[in-house]
Formats: structure tokens, sequence, C-alpha cells
């Protein structure tokens, strides 16, 4: 048996996202299983239980797994996004024997994970399982996204200092204090962290992105031609589910998830 192993972050609209994404790939691909793994953060994210349990009810190739609770003081962080990323990278062993365990019955094929949950990507290495993002907004977010490594290596100033446009491939011109309140001051550690995500997503197996190509033309090629991260990426229509009115694109630097939908 196969399966694809997603890994969201702990909080309601994420989850949301990574099990409808689930569901389309089951739609496409019947025989493979899915197992997501659950984090439980010491804030709260949502009414989980009650939608894990009617997934886990209606969807039987759904498998949720729940990792161990890592217990860490709110007080102790100056932000949501810093505690997250700070679990999650805590988080790394937990994942590390949950994918053990789910290849002892199957075959991980892959491994998806959300922006935040990068630190998981040395646990896949270590047992040679692709990793894919999943990225829930769109081709221009990403495109910005992609494209801060660039803009962190040319300039020394923070945004919220640079007072200028951004002139970003694929997007019109945004000022820079309009930047995501995250990447705002260069000098804190969640700057750090979403730095080092977006440079390891662009090393991954693959991105998925809620995108098509005649809703965001501009950003679709610009991230196609390579032109927010100094490389080519080739993207991979997914007719099969344009044709049902959903949308996606898989960016695929190397070897496809899944044969194409």
């Amino acid at each position: 048996m196969e399966a694809i192993v997603l890994y969201p972050v702990p909080a309601m609209g994420h989850l949301i996202s990574m099990v409808e994404l689930g569901k389309l790939i089951l739609t496409h691909h019947p025989s493979f299983t899915i197992n997501i793994l659950i984090t439980t953060p010491p804030f709260n994210t949502g009414c989980t239980a009650q939608y894990i349990t009617d997934v886990s009810s209606t969807t039987p190739s759904i498998t949720f797994h729940h990792l161990p609770t890592i217990s860490l003081l709110l007080s102790s962080y100056a932000t949501i996004e810093a505690l997250t990323f700070e679990l999650l990278q805590l988080n790394n062993p937990n994942v590390h024997r949950a994918l053990q365990s789910i290849s002892q019955t199957c075959t991980v094929r892959t491994l998806i994970i959300d922006g935040f949950c990068t630190p998981a990507v040395a646990v896949a290495t270590e047992l040679n399982i692709p990793t894919y993002y999943f990225y829930t907004s769109g081709a221009s977010s990403l495109a910005s996204f992609l494209y801060f490594p660039i803009i962190h290596e040319n300039t020394t100033e923070s945004f919220k200092d640079l007072n200028r446009l951004l002139y970003i491939p694929g997007i019109p011109p945004i000022p820079s204090s309009d930047m995501p309140q995250p990447l705002l001051d260069r000098s804190t550690k969640v700057y750090e962290y979403f730095l080092y995500c977006s440079t390891h997503m662009r090393k991954s197996a693959g991105i998925i992105v809620n995108s098509f190509d005649s809703l965001e033309p501009r950003a679709v090629k610009a991230i196609s031609d390579g032109l927010c991260t100094n490389s080519p990426l080739r993207l991979q229509r997914n007719d099969a589910v344009l044709k049902e009115g959903q949308f996606g694109y898989f960016t695929i630097p190397s070897t496809p998830l899944v044969k194409p939908f």
C-alpha cells in the first residue's frame, strides 16, 4: 500500500485546506492512503476535534496521527508565529517516529508540508522521502514569498524602514511597509524563520499552489520563468482538477508527486 503524508500547521484554516487536498488526491488516486500528522499547540486553534472526527468517519482512507504534546509557555514568545515555529522545530523527533511508524505498513511516497513546517524537511530527507510544499494562498503571494530572499540579499534595511516600492516579478509594485507584518523587522526571530522557510521552499521537490493560469497569468509566468528564484520552475497543469471547477498547479523542479492528475 502506498501512502502520502500531510503535515499542516495546527490551525483550523490550515488543517481544512490540507484535508481538502488529501480528498482531492484520493479522488484521482484512490489507491493511496492519506495520513495527516496533527500537532497540539499550547493555544486555541479552533474546534478541530469534531472536524477530525467527522472526516475520519466519512473518509476512511484519511487517517489522523496525533503527535505527542510539547509543552511551551505562551508568555515566553513575542508572537504566535514565533511560538509556532519553535513548536514545529521541537516536533521533529515526533514527526520522525510517525513517518517510521507509517512506513511499517505503507510505502510513503511523499510528505506534503505547510510552509511553517519547514523543519520537517530534514526528517524527510533523512528518510529519503520527497517533500512538497502546499502553499494555500495564490500564485501572486507565492511569487512574493519566493522572491523574499532576493530582496533580503540586496538590502540591509528592514521593510519597515525602506520607504520605497518593491518591484517583485509577476505582481504590481507594493510599498515596503505593506509587506506582511512578521517580515517588517529583519532583526526579529520570526523574520529569520520566514526567510528560512522561503529559502528551503525553493529546494523542495515541488510546490502545490492554489491558482491557475487565467487567474494570475503574470505571477504564474514569473514563477515558471524563474524570475522569482533565479532558476526556472516547470509548471504542470492540473487539468482533471480544473475540469471539476477546482484549481491548482504543481511547480515541479524534480520528480512528480504522483502520476499527473
